[in-house]
């Protein structure tokens, strides 16, 4: 398998790129629109074709760079079906298999940080989106958010993974890179909780400022990114 972690630092977004190293076909998991000529670059160096670009969640921090890159590279996009999004290629559910060449990752319907969030698994490691971050998890206040869904997304569903398995999410403020499950299950504060209600009270006492590009990302998300002029 071949792997890249990248970084968007305007939006402290986390970008990943997982390839198929036997026939170099290549996923993008939450792109950047910012970053497209970034990641198409790296493809063409790395010698990879992208058949596959993947959003975690209509996210409200950031641009996708999902259409932009499958008008590039004529990849097809994916979110999950609950995504309020009628330009996706294809859209997941709960369990479904995503092939990329001979990898595959399983997609999980985690809601809780939104109504549409998935996470995307593979034999060793987890692409959380926002439902599980290093030492934290996504706010629960914003597109349909539930904070009592997000503790089940997080107990019933990731803290089931193996300790071992690693985790990516698609942001961090702090300059971490990525976790474990047993790290998070140990150390995350939020999740040191006895119920879903104290997690629900948790999550409802932080009284979070709304993104600074909400109103211009969640429209133009809702079209993978692209809008007319």
């Amino acid at each position: 398998m071949i792997f890249r972690q990248l970084f968007d630092l305007n939006s402290s977004t986390y970008t990943y790129l997982v390839a198929c190293r036997e026939t170099r076909q290549a996923i993008v998991i939450d792109p950047v629109v910012a970053r497209v000529d970034d990641y198409c670059t790296l493809l063409t160096q790395l010698d990879l074709r992208l058949v596959l670009a993947a959003d975690t969640h209509v996210h409200a921090d950031h641009i996708t760079g999902l259409g932009d890159l499958r008008e590039r590279t004529g990849c097809a996009t994916i979110m999950g079906e609950q995504a309020q999004v009628v330009c996706a290629s294809r859209k997941v559910g709960d369990g479904d298999t995503i092939q990329v060449g001979k990898l595959e990752l399983e997609a999980r319907y985690t809601p809780g940080h939104t109504d549409d969030s998935y996470c995307y698994i593979m034999a060793d490691r987890v692409f959380t989106g926002d439902t599980l971050l290093i030492r934290g998890s996504g706010r629960t206040d914003l597109q349909n958010g539930d904070p009592i869904a997000a503790y089940h997304s997080l107990f019933d569903v990731l803290l089931r993974l193996p300790d071992e398995t690693l985790v990516y999410p698609a942001h961090d403020y702090r300059g971490w890179t990525a976790s474990t499950i047993g790290e998070e299950r140990a150390h995350n504060p939020r999740l040191q909780v006895a119920s879903a209600a104290e997690y629900a009270d948790i999550m409802r006492s932080l009284h979070l400022p709304s993104p600074a590009m909400m109103d211009i990302a969640l429209p133009a998300n809702r079209a993978c990114g692209q809008v007319a002029p």
